[in-house]
């Protein structure tokens, strides 16, 4: 909800990329984890999930950000 709604509705958008790099930091934070529990399988779900949301705080916070 934190990265669509803000943007969506206006209110407060610059939420949406703070919400981007605090799902990223999580997920490095869950790879960690699975790394540890021996999980390799689930790691790629993460790379992904860190991918679209530096993708993301990329696009709001960057250069060209909308």
């Amino acid at each position: 909800m934190g990265l669509i709604l803000p943007a969506a509705t206006g209110i407060a958008p610059v939420l949406t990329p703070i919400a981007a790099a605090a799902l990223a930091v999580e997920q490095i934070g869950a790879m960690i984890v699975h790394l540890r529990r021996k999980e390799p399988q689930v790691i790629f779900a993460n790379v992904i999930l860190i991918a679209v949301a530096v993708l993301v705080v990329w696009g709001r916070f960057g250069d060209y950000s909308l």
